[in-house]
């Protein structure tokens, strides 16, 4: 009977703590006691002065736009959901959330996509790529990236120009080193360094249908070239001169050809 009887007074518990928390959020959602219209606008971009794509203002110009900035609104008419969702559209937003207080205040918070590489192929295109593979189009972003030029499809850059730009970004020498990588008719990859007056061949990067073993088999490719070239570097040109070479050609294992200058 004792064992019964803690049951239901265990389960009647659980039952008003949900009741309460489901109150709880309505009214945390539902300033409309305290605060009937939308009194502030609070815009939070969290990498603005490192991505630089995004502003409050730019935020602001989006959500007008659609008719969904929620100054001056009725709170009761102000729905987060769709806030987030118009914003998700934009390919420069990564993540975007949104909430209502009691204070007649919604608050909106971004992350932006990160750029790693701008696309100015032979077709005339000029985008971006993010780091998951994803087109920017082009806008007013000034930091120093990598410029991939050549024989690029939109569908060779999110499946593969994505992936080889990733593995230079994670090594620091690499990522101040390569200026821009340039893609041959026959999809060839060519890297132009920062410092060498010299042209980088490694090859054609390793294909396959299967995303993940994509991704893997470009990192084991470009990791074992760029590792060949840091050993030429170190023990190499450093004695042989930064420009003796016009071109150094890594396609083949365990062997680097280059070509001198005239």
């Amino acid at each position: 009977m004792k064992l019964r009887l803690k049951k239901i007074l265990t389960f009647a518990l659980c039952a008003v703590l949900a009741v309460y928390v489901v109150l709880a959020m309505t009214s945390f959602n539902n300033p409309k006691e305290t605060h009937p219209v939308c009194t502030k606008v609070q815009i939070n971009i969290e990498d603005e002065s490192t991505n630089g794509f995004l502003s409050a203002a730019e935020i602001k110009r989006i959500l007008e736009r659609s008719r969904l900035y929620p100054f001056k609104k009725r709170m009761k008419d102000v729905n987060p959901r769709d806030i987030e969702d118009k914003l998700k559209d934009s390919p420069f937003v990564k993540t975007a959330q949104c909430y209502k207080t009691k204070d007649g205040c919604v608050n909106i918070s971004i992350t932006q996509s990160l750029p790693i590489v701008r696309v100015k192929n032979a077709a005339g295109e000029d985008y971006y790529l993010d780091d998951h593979g994803g087109i920017m189009p082009n806008s007013n972003y000034t930091s120093d990236l990598i410029i991939a030029t050549g024989h690029i499809t939109k569908w060779y850059s999110r499946r593969y120009l994505a992936n080889l730009a990733i593995e230079i970004m994670k090594d620091e020498f690499w990522r101040n080193q390569i200026v821009q990588i340039n893609i041959l008719p026959d999809l060839g990859v060519e890297l132009v360094p920062r410092v060498g007056d010299h042209i980088v061949y490694l090859g054609c990067l390793p294909q396959t249908k299967y995303v993940s073993r994509r991704k893997a088999l470009i990192a084991d490719f470009v990791g074992s070239k760029l590792d060949r070239l840091k050993k030429f570097y170190k023990y190499g040109l450093s004695k042989a001169g930064w420009n003796k070479y016009s071109y150094i050609d890594l396609e083949f294992d365990n062997q680097i050809i280059c070509k001198k200058k005239n």
